[in-house]
């Protein structure tokens, strides 16, 4: 792929909608009678801050209050990457200092000035005395823990609830960058079934290194999960690893892959990830019942994502994939869930499983992933990613999700 465009974040995309966001979580806030959200180094401080790290030992912690202005309490070795970030009150800390003192600090100033707000919202926890405090659901059991002996009296939640009605809809932006997450992996699913016949003799851990090659070449970040290949009987465990086994003539062989890859603005970053699975046989002829199995994946997946539209509940798009599959004979090899959401997570809301009422909105993203599962036999899973439109859906991958390498479609 080298002879090929990268697949990268391109020049800044201006303007700040980090805090655009922020101030759509405060009213959230205010909505669930919530005081103050605190996050650590996740998805949700990512989608707030534009400011991506991993969870350390360290507290760095972003206090989103829905009165006053946000702080950060931050390690002092990130003072200039947070500079430029739209959080102007910043505490630093250095090692050997009294972090909880300052969090206590911190979390006394943004919850009295709630209190003396005027334009606070009802809460709904029992009590105007009580104080709720909302934590990252990603939130290490430490930093809780801290959390809640400077307040132990505040009545706890999770911040999935301000967070996860709105990262569900994605925007342009966001939407811009999963279709460049997708195209990657198009382009290394089309370069893998070029090459036909001469990948049969490859192992699994072969075949999944060169994909994260490919996928790191064309400009993914990082892979979007461990890269599985499955070949043969291995195919019928979903989440297999890549191991030893040669891909041998006739194999069918799960091919599930993506890579996250950059959106770059002015004052932060993001990054989403590609997700799409084919199945195909290298070499030879599959073994029996394939190619029945293959059809009905092929015919389940299309049911359900014709059944997309907006107002139709996210379970209802399960029970369509899972009824083609029952109907066929092979109810009970289908598994596992038929989709989960894609944003700056590879999985989160909402999640395609029987069961969810949550209402389908133009801007979900989500995979479509029917899947029969033999033991001791094969595998067959076809996943593309969708986004919901005003009136139906579209996919982000394209390529073709027939059975045969490209050379024999």
């Amino acid at each position: 792929m080298s002879d090929r465009e990268s697949i990268d974040g391109g020049p800044p995309i201006p303007g700040d909608p980090f805090e655009d966001r922020a101030a759509a979580c405060r009213r959230r806030l205010e909505a669930v009678g919530a005081d103050v959200a605190v996050c650590g180094p996740s998805p949700n401080f990512a989608y707030a801050t534009g400011f991506e790290e991993e969870p350390s030992e360290r507290h760095l912690l972003l206090f989103l209050p829905r009165a006053g202005d946000s702080v950060v309490v931050a390690p002092a070795m990130y003072e200039g990457e947070l500079a430029v970030r739209w959080v102007e009150d910043v505490r630093h800390w250095d090692d050997g200092d009294d972090v909880v003192s300052l969090l206590e600090s911190v979390l006394s100033e943004v919850l009295d000035r709630d209190a003396e707000s005027e334009g606070g919202g009802p809460r709904d926890d029992g009590g105007p005395g009580d104080d709720r405090i909302l934590v990252d659901d990603r939130l290490w059991a430490r930093f809780t823990h801290d959390l809640r002996s400077v307040r132990p009296d505040a009545v706890y939640g999770l911040a999935s609830e301000v967070f996860e009605p709105l990262r569900i809809r994605k925007d342009e932006r966001e939407l811009e960058a999963l279709e460049r997450a997708a195209r990657l992996a198009d382009r290394v699913s089309l370069e893998l079934r070029s090459r036909g016949d001469e990948l049969v003799g490859t192992t699994e851990s072969e075949l999944a290194a060169e994909i994260d090659r490919l996928l790191a070449e064309g400009g993914g970040t990082e892979p979007a999960f461990p890269t599985i290949v499955a070949a043969g009987p291995n195919g019928a465990r979903p989440h297999h690893r890549a191991g030893d086994r040669e891909i041998e003539p006739g194999d069918p062989v799960v091919l599930d892959f993506g890579a996250f890859v950059p959106a770059t603005y002015q004052t932060g970053t993001g990054h989403y990830p590609g997700d799409q699975t084919r199945t195909v046989v290298f070499g030879g002829d599959p073994p029996p019942a394939y190619e029945t199995a293959h059809e009905v994946v092929r015919e389940a997946q299309e049911a359900a994502i014709d059944a997309i539209e907006p107002g139709v509940a996210v379970g209802e798009i399960d029970r369509v994939a899972r009824s083609v599959i029952e109907e066929a004979g092979y109810g009970d090899a289908f598994v596992h869930r038929t989709g989960h959401g894609v944003g700056l997570e590879v999985h989160e809301a909402p999640y395609v499983v029987e069961g969810n009422d949550r209402d389908l909105e133009p801007g979900m993203v989500f995979s479509v992933e029917p899947g029969i599962y033999l033991e001791g036999r094969f595998g067959v899973r076809i996943e593309d990613l969708v986004v919901v439109t005003d009136d139906g859906a579209r996919r982000l991958n394209e390529t073709p999700r027939g059975w045969r390498p490209l050379s024999d479609e």
